[in-house]
Formats: structure tokens, sequence, C-alpha cells
């Protein structure tokens, strides 16, 4: 795939709830010398996040939910706010999204936008996530959303004024990189009016 690189050995380190690989490889740096180099990886499978929002309210749907890597690493209750996210599963990016939409927040969307794609952690994840904005209205809300208990999940759902959470962001209310990234797509492209 790439000239420069020459995988010499694959290590399992974990196949528990996702793929923990390391990996040794030659790589071909600038000044034309080769250089060996170890790196882990974690596979988890790509995502998507959307950001739901209403413009006649001027509100967004986002999601609370406890998160364990952010509780051993400061917060202190582990619960973050986060935009509506979640894996492909053998999924296209859009499919996934309108399914966990429906899961976690409750909602049956309609049209859905697809704005970009960005990888969260290149250093060492190799999960790229698809973001996506679509409307909601409450009309579209089939149940309370919440998740899946057989997966762990215990969410909440938060309808939000745009406004109140750019100002989350700021207080560091709001930690979560994708939906700090949603919010500032909604806020730039004036998606809200």
């Amino acid at each position: 795939m790439n000239d420069r690189v020459k995988i010499k050995s694959v290590e399992i380190l974990s196949d528990n709830w996702y793929i923990l690989k390391k990996t040794t490889f030659d790589y071909l740096r600038n000044d034309g010398t080769w250089q060996t180099q170890m790196r882990e990886t974690y596979d988890r499978g790509n995502g998507a996040a959307i950001l739901l929002y209403n413009r006649e309210k001027g509100t967004i749907i986002l999601t609370r939910q406890f998160r364990f890597p952010a509780y051993v690493n400061d917060v202190v209750d582990g619960m973050m706010i986060e935009a509506c996210a979640g894996l492909l599963d053998n999924d296209d990016p859009e499919t996934a999204i309108r399914r966990e939409s429906e899961e976690e927040t409750g909602y049956r969307i309609g049209e859905v936008k697809k704005v970009f794609e960005a990888y969260m952690s290149p250093g060492s994840v190799t999960e790229k996530l698809h973001f996506f904005v679509a409307p909601y209205d409450p009309e579209e809300q089939v149940s309370d959303g919440g998740g899946k208990e057989h997966e762990g999940e215990d969410i909440e759902v938060l309808e939000v004024p745009l406004a109140e959470a750019a100002s989350m962001i700021s207080e560091g209310t709001i930690q979560d990189a994708k939906t700090i990234m949603l919010i500032q797509y909604a806020q730039l492209t004036g998606l809200l009016g």
C-alpha cells in the first residue's frame, strides 16, 4: 500500500472488547534512511456521530452517559455529555447513525446530511468517524431512547439550546471531541439559522 512502510511483525495483545495489536515496521524517513518503529493500535471499528437540531426551537439533542475511561482520568462522576454516536457494526454510516439515533435518543429521523469524516485519535486508534446532522421534530420521537441495556448503555437524553451547548464547551461541561466538533460546525455554518 505504501512503499515507505514494511511490516515486520504483528502481535495481538488483546482480543477481548476490541483488538489491540503491537506492530513492528520499518519506515522510510524523509532523509532516505529506514527506521524500525513499534506502535500499538486499538481497532474498535469505524463509527458515526450525529447532531440532531431543531431550527424553530434553536435546540440540539445531546446524551449524557457514564464513560469509564473518563472516570479513571479525572471526570469525578464519569458522566459525559455527547452527541449521539455509535459503531457501524457492518452497516453503512447512514444506516448506522439512523439506528443509533433511534436507540439512544428515541428519534426516528428523516433527512440526514453527512458533513465530514475524521480520525479522533490517529496516533493509536484506528477508528474513523462519519459525522452527520439532521433536523428533529418532537413528533418523530418514537421512544424515550436510552440505549440498549445489554450493551451496558444507560443514556439520558438532553434537549439543549445551541448557545447553551457552546457555553458548556467553554465551561468544561462538554469535553467530548466529536460533540465539540459538531457544535462548532453548527455555529460556523449557521445550521440553526
